[in-house]
């Protein structure tokens, strides 16, 4: 099933990008578990499986998962994919298992343009696009290292954007980037985590490539541009959401899905604070 479903999903993403502009060739590609706190009060744990492609000039960081579930949407047959697949996950277990639905939905693309980094999200069911600026993290080294992936990493420190964070990078792979927006240092950053790990990346795979594309994906996984932003402002809305999420889905589809019972507060804080 999963070699079948592995197949299906790559043949469909190479449907759904073939038209969308290649902005580099990635020559290394990094896999980061991606362990984060879903629910602070219940410490309820959720995991991703994160891509870092590295090309020569610009790198895109993304979910595997979401990159699934926006793969089906785009293309023609996607919706019959869609409920054909959800259909066999609930005959299987009753749960999702194998099942392609959104995780992370930030797709990160660093040094594009030059010298900044393109952000793409969502909120609920809209997405939105902002610049953002690269590696602005201020890293103090530290003395200790430990290994990851067989690496020998150095250990750094950094607050940002209301997040204690220590990184651990690896100078024998000179390159200065890392999981999601973090980079800027002498190596590549195999884990990092926050201070009470409420998010922890770490690196679970790490290969060469040989000339495989890094495209931007133009579109949502609905096939709608998305509609440009700012940071804070789409930080401000999507802390909106989460603690208002019923009234974000009932101005889209007319829907109240709570009716009379209380709305659910925000269970968790954004990866950035500074909002």
């Amino acid at each position: 099933m999963k070699v079948i479903l592995y197949l299906l999903l790559t043949s469909l993403a190479v449907q759904a990008t073939a038209r969308e502009p290649v902005l580099d060739r990635a020559h290394m590609k990094c896999l980061y578990r991606y362990v984060y706190t879903f629910d602070t009060l219940k410490n309820e744990l959720r995991d991703d499986l994160l891509i870092l492609q590295i090309g020569k000039e610009v790198s895109k960081c993304y979910s595997y998962y979401t990159f699934q579930c926006d793969s089906l949407q785009r293309t023609p047959d996607g919706a019959k994919v869609w409920s054909e697949l959800f259909r066999r996950a609930i005959e299987k277990d009753g749960i999702y298992g194998d099942f392609p639905h959104v995780r992370m939905s930030t797709y990160v693309y660093k040094n594009y343009p030059t010298g900044q980094m393109t952000i793409t999200d969502r909120i609920s069911s809209q997405g939105y696009c902002y610049v953002d600026s690269l590696h602005t993290q201020t890293w103090a080294m530290g003395d200790s290292t430990r290994e990851v992936l067989g690496y020998t990493c150095q250990q750094a420190t950094a607050d940002f954007r209301g997040r204690r964070w220590t990184a651990w990078f690896a100078t024998d792979i000179p390159i200065s980037d890392g999981p999601w927006k973090l980079g800027g240092l002498p190596g590549l950053i195999l884990k990092a985590y926050d201070e009470g790990q409420q998010h922890v990346f770490t690196a679970v795979g790490l290969e060469r490539v040989k000339d495989e594309p890094i495209i931007f994906n133009q579109q949502d996984g609905r096939n709608r541009r998305f509609e440009p932003t700012n940071r804070l402002d789409f930080l401000r809305m999507e802390r909106r959401f989460l603690m208002d999420s019923n009234s974000f889905i009932q101005m889209e589809t007319g829907i109240d899905l709570l009716g009379d019972e209380p709305n659910q507060v925000m269970r968790y804080d954004l990866l950035e604070r500074d909002y």
